[in-house]
């Protein structure tokens, strides 16, 4: 039975992108200089893996960039305070903010933010009941 093994990042700015993922927590380091891929193995053992659009664009001549939000990364944090800090921190960072911290009505502290190529990331921490 097939099981999920990567999740793959089309990038414009493979640095920026692994910047980006390090500021949540994903042990990144530095991308080969030059390289049209990249990954990472996740503590949960699947790969985190980054494609240049000039990959992309090897392997299927016609690709487009995507419209709209077509698949969500979240990253759940410990706490509340550590959703706000996140946040606070890739804003400061140069990265965009799609929603700031609030407490959803679902029963999470939740945000949004936005990684180089406009893909939308959730931040969430279970709330305290």
């Amino acid at each position: 039975m097939p099981h999920l093994a990567a999740i793959g990042v089309v990038t414009a700015d493979m640095a920026s992108s692994c910047r980006f993922y390090a500021l949540l927590g994903v042990e990144v380091g530095e991308p080969p200089e030059g390289e049209d891929h990249f990954e990472v193995t996740l503590p949960s053992g699947i790969r985190l893996m980054w494609d240049s659009v000039t990959l992309i664009k090897q392997i299927d001549p016609d690709w487009q960039p995507p419209v709209g939000q077509r698949l969500g990364l979240a990253f759940e944090c410990g706490s509340a305070a550590e959703v706000d800090s996140t946040h606070t921190a890739v804003v400061a960072a140069g990265f965009g903010s799609k929603n700031d911290p609030w407490d959803a009505f679902w029963g999470q502290r939740y945000a949004q933010v936005v990684d180089p190529d406009g893909n939308v990331v959730d931040l969430f921490a279970w709330l305290e009941s």
